[in-house]
């Protein structure tokens, strides 16, 4: 198992960086599958004769246990290097499957809680977090870039597992209808989907650990001067500790920021479909089928996975506090025209609900950029694993503000654009307070930096140390 050790993954003379985004990208791209979770909802469902609650469950436990094990595994990944915390995520993540194969043959929903939903999003977020520091030290002149190359795997997974796994459903369950959104497949089609995903993961994954290396200590890009990086405001050349970096202001301003952000996209996002079928009710008729409105929620996936690369790498040219700003002060915007004008047209609403979550996907895309210009590289992977828990708390706080006021307007399927207003205000008050937190940030003070020569990757008894 020694190759899977940091010291193993140092490139040779000459390895070309570009190679190391398409090894991140194959496992965010594996891993972004957890968005897809609704596809055969309601074919679990009826196998299990439950409640939706009781369904949901599952992926509310994988992206709570996204946050912890990327808090807890941060620094982990540091001291071991991103190939050994790929082949871990893989692991977690194809056994999550498998685990949950078992729960649903022999129908022990708690096994697929455990199966997917913790051990799952254990892979979740150790594959999540496991890339970013790596791609960070291969492109000082563009970390946006390169972490939205990334991070837009995650976004656009969905894409792919949505229809293929809609497909093989159909193939193992001949009598399951892709195209109908009332039809469901069999428990036995359902185990054979989770195997076929658990294995076929497992080995994409793998191109992804075998390709990743960590560059060699002091290598850097061709014609790249620090000097000129450095003269951006926020930007420093000293670093953090992860441990240090929780007692800075700046941290917790930055985890107010994601939350914010992620709490507001997420609320969309989880209502994408009945809403646009809501908002374009009248005499108890929506104007909008089934069918486009399974069209939305692609679409919106689309604007997700776009906005992880273009905002983050527009970020490279405008710095990360004005892009968050942007983010931030041009949701408020979207998020009240939604709620006064949104309903007046069918292409303005899905033009405002796009951008929105394209802000959503940047937001995720630009922090690991923007830690690195407060903290510096030394331990970024690990301070970004500690950041992600504010996506944990807003995958709980956004479901809940959007479902609780709309629980509180009426039924589901009698409810108009009116009674989104309330929910959509609430979330222009949280946009608010996340702005206000983005304009605090400051660089962060000298008596949390590490000594000059900290930095360079360290044995997993210094990182031990350093806490």
């Amino acid at each position: 198992m020694r190759m899977f050790d940091r010291e193993h993954t140092i490139a040779p003379a000459g390895y070309s960086r570009w190679l190391i985004p398409p090894a991140a990208l194959s496992v965010h791209l594996c891993i972004g599958q957890a968005y897809a979770t609704s596809v055969y909802k309601n074919s679990l469902l009826a196998h299990f004769h439950t409640s939706q609650t009781a369904i949901g469950v599952i992926f509310s436990i994988a992206i709570v246990m996204l946050g912890l094990s990327a808090a807890v595994g941060g620094t982990w990944v540091e001291a071991n290097g991103p190939r050994k915390a790929m082949f871990v995520s893989a692991c977690f993540w194809s056994v999550g499957f498998l685990v949950g194969a078992a729960g649903i043959a022999t129908k022990q929903l708690w096994l697929v809680y455990v199966g997917y939903g913790l051990l799952g999003g254990i892979g979740l977020g150790i594959g999540y977090i496991s890339p970013v520091s790596t791609l960070i030290k291969w492109f000082p002149d563009r970390p946006g870039l390169a972490t939205g190359l990334a991070i837009m795997g995650f976004g656009g997974g969905a894409l792919v597992a949505s229809p293929l796994s809609r497909q093989l459903l159909s193939f193992y369950d001949p009598a399951y209808d892709p195209a109908n959104a009332k039809s469901v497949a069999s428990g036995g089609a359902l185990v054979a989907l989770f195997v076929t995903l658990g294995i076929g993961y497992f080995v994409i994954m793998m191109f992804g650990v075998f390709n990743v290396r960590v560059p060699a200590p002091g290598w850097r890009p061709a014609g790249f001067d620090p000097a000129e990086v450095v003269a951006k405001p926020l930007v420093t050349t000293a670093n953090v500790s992860a441990s240090n970096a929780l007692r800075t202001r700046s941290f917790w301003l930055l985890w107010v920021v994601l939350f914010c952000n992620v709490t507001a996209g997420i609320g969309i996002l989880e209502q994408a479909s009945p809403m646009i079928q809501d908002f374009f009710r009248s005499g108890g008729v929506s104007g909008v089928s089934v069918a486009a409105a399974g069209g939305f929620v692609g679409l919106l996936s689309l604007f997700n996975m776009a906005g992880r690369f273009v905002w983050s790498s527009t970020s490279d040219f405008t710095g990360r506090k004005p892009i968050y700003l942007l983010y931030l002060g041009g949701g408020i915007v979207l998020y009240t025209l939604l709620a006064l004008v949104g309903h007046s047209a069918t292409a303005l609403f899905v033009l405002l609900a796009g951008v929105i979550l394209s802000f959503y996907g940047g937001g995720f895309a630009t922090m690991p950029a923007y830690l690195r210009d407060l903290f510096g590289t030394y331990q970024v992977g690990a301070i970004h694993g500690r950041v992600l828990t504010a996506w944990s708390a807003a995958g709980v706080a956004g479901p809940l503000i959007i479902n609780g006021f709309l629980d509180a307007q009426g039924k589901p399927g009698t409810l108009t654009a009116s009674a989104y207003q309330p929910a959509l205000f609430t979330m222009v008050g949280i946009l608010v307070v996340g702005f206000i937190a983005n304009l605090l940030i400051r660089p962060v003070p000298e008596r949390y930096h590490e000594p000059a020569a900290a930095g360079e990757p360290v044995p997993a008894a210094a990182e031990e140390g350093a806490k």
